[in-house]
């Protein structure tokens, strides 16, 4: 990497069937080994799923799902003569979404429901309910940075 230019932030194309970054950035977190075709599948699949099922449409219940799991605040760690501390930083938006995504299909992946389609279907609902593993997930975040607040003067 240059150390002169600044990296400039490449535009999120939106996906065909939603018109949403959202749906684009989930597609893009299923993938694996390059096969965009096999996870585009699978998102719409879930996205149809999810609309079955709760009778609403599949991209307001994703939206709610992910603003349910974005977290404001994350630990970072930080050495300080010998020891190294936990400290607490807010998060931007983008990053607080990447982190609610990268969570939504961690916790779909450990789910022990046949196929990713429904994993994936039944995750998003659940963080829309604020129930599953991935809402768990923020709420430990925020008790990890809430635990260790009196390092915040740490921060860089």
């Amino acid at each position: 990497m240059s150390r002169k230019n600044t990296i400039k932030k490449r535009p999120i194309i939106c996906d065909v069937q939603y018109d949403s970054q959202l749906v684009s950035m989930l597609i893009n977190r299923i993938l694996k080994k390059g096969k965009k075709s096999l996870a585009t599948k699978i998102c719409y699949q879930a996205m149809q799923t999810v609309q079955e099922k709760t009778d609403t449409a599949a991209l307001d219940v994703l939206q709610r799902s992910i603003s349910n799991l974005t977290p404001t605040v994350e630990v970072k760690s930080k050495r300080v003569g010998g020891s190294t501390y936990q400290v607490p930083h807010e998060v931007t938006e983008i990053r607080g979404q990447t982190l609610a995504l990268c969570w939504l299909i961690q916790s779909a992946n450990t789910r022990s429901e046949r196929g990713m389609v429904l994993r994936l279907a039944n995750e998003i609902i659940d963080a829309s309910n604020e129930t599953g593993s991935a809402f768990r997930k923020r709420e430990e975040t925020h008790r990890i940075a809430a635990a260790n607040k009196a390092f915040a003067h740490y921060r860089f």
